[in-house]
């Protein structure tokens, strides 16, 4: 079995690398692809009272098991089948776990820091990061939390002010450097997937991929 080739998205909140990783995947079907996001990697936080679990800074490197997905992609790697957490963000519990395996050519991870932790970026064949300004960002972020996630717009504010944004400007924007390819999160989607996969095209016909 050829391991798949494992691709890493990161860039700050909101500024699209989710929806760019499934319209890449959509780019690429034939290769039956799986797209997996560092969200759902968040600790359980189920032992904490809910007003303290409601104040944890989940910017934060530690706010994720990164260690367990960086076993799941060797897992995967080697043909084998995880069981990726379900994440409650309302709870900010965990609330299950799926069966998945890398049936595929193509594995993409999402997420805030996926271009932070050591041990995910010696895993990964390719590296992209989406930057955005923090207006926009902001402005997805309302709307994602307040339609999704059971907050009001005040506390997304808040929180953004207080941990979402500093803790980019300290751990996420500089992961940028370990790209291969940048892209503008203010850009459509369409046209960022297009790039990637004019990208991952190149590199397999440079040999890279």
């Amino acid at each position: 079995m050829t391991p798949p080739f494992l691709l890493g998205i990161a860039g700050p909140s909101c500024s699209g690398k989710s929806t760019l990783a499934h319209e890449t995947a959509r780019a690429f079907a034939d290769l039956n692809p799986l797209v997996l996001s560092l969200d759902a990697y968040y600790r359980d936080l189920a032992h904490l009272p809910p007003g303290e679990r409601a104040r944890a800074n989940f910017d934060h490197p530690d706010a994720l098991e990164h260690e367990l997905l960086e076993a799941h992609l060797r897992a995967l790697a080697a043909g084998g089948e995880i069981s990726e957490p379900v994440y409650d963000f309302t709870a900010h519990t965990r609330a299950g776990a799926r069966p998945l395996r890398a049936d595929g050519a193509l594995v993409l991870v999402e997420g805030v820091l996926a271009l932070h932790y050591p041990g995910l970026r010696a895993q990964y064949h390719g590296a992209v990061f989406v930057d955005a300004d923090d207006a926009t960002a902001l402005r997805r972020r309302i709307a994602r939390d307040t339609r999704e996630r059971g907050r009001t717009e005040e506390s997304v504010r808040r929180q953004y002010e207080e941990t979402v944004r500093p803790m980019a400007d300290r751990w996420c924007r500089p992961t940028r450097a370990h790209a291969g390819l940048v892209l503008d999160g203010a850009l459509p989607v369409p046209e960022n997937a297009a790039r990637i996969a004019a990208w991952l095209r190149q590199r397999a016909g440079s040999g890279g991929a």
